[in-house]
């Protein structure tokens, strides 16, 4: 006797088809209508679970990045830094101008509002375009 020889002793037993009319009623037991009620095409549990917990949000695998951008006027620079000072976000944050976004040093941009009369060093910073002016009027230098 081989592993393929081998038979059950018993017989399989048909599968019950419901549905059919006879001595369980119009539905029996499959409620009305909809995707259970119907012969096939049950939902796959597996399946339905993993769907299930995908969050809801549109786009969640790529956050953007806004937020994470601080901004700074130049008004403030003039308050806090002397002439020939470098400007970056490190210092900014030093001078309490920019907090830590979620434990991590900010991408800064600093913006025109204000004057500047000292000459300042600003590095690894955005700069809108009528800042790099008024940076540069004023004998700063911009890396």
């Amino acid at each position: 006797m081989q592993l393929h020889e081998i038979k059950p002793n018993y017989k399989r037993q048909s599968r019950k088809r419901v549905g059919r009319g006879g001595k369980r009623g119009t539905y029996c037991g499959r409620g009305r209508k909809g995707q259970k009620a119907r012969e096939s095409h049950n939902f796959v549990p597996v399946v339905r679970g993993l769907i299930k917990r995908y969050p809801k949000l549109r786009g969640y695998r790529f956050k953007s990045r806004k937020g994470e951008i601080a901004v700074v006027n130049i008004e403030a620079l003039e308050k806090k830094f002397k002439a020939g000072e470098v400007v970056n976000p490190e210092t900014l944050l030093k001078q309490k101008l920019i907090r830590r976004i979620k434990g991590e040093t900010p991408r800064v941009k600093i913006l025109a509002k204000g004057k500047v009369t000292k000459a300042l060093i600003v590095e690894n910073s955005q700069l809108s375009g009528k800042a790099r002016e008024l940076i540069e009027k004023a004998g700063g230098t911009i890396k």
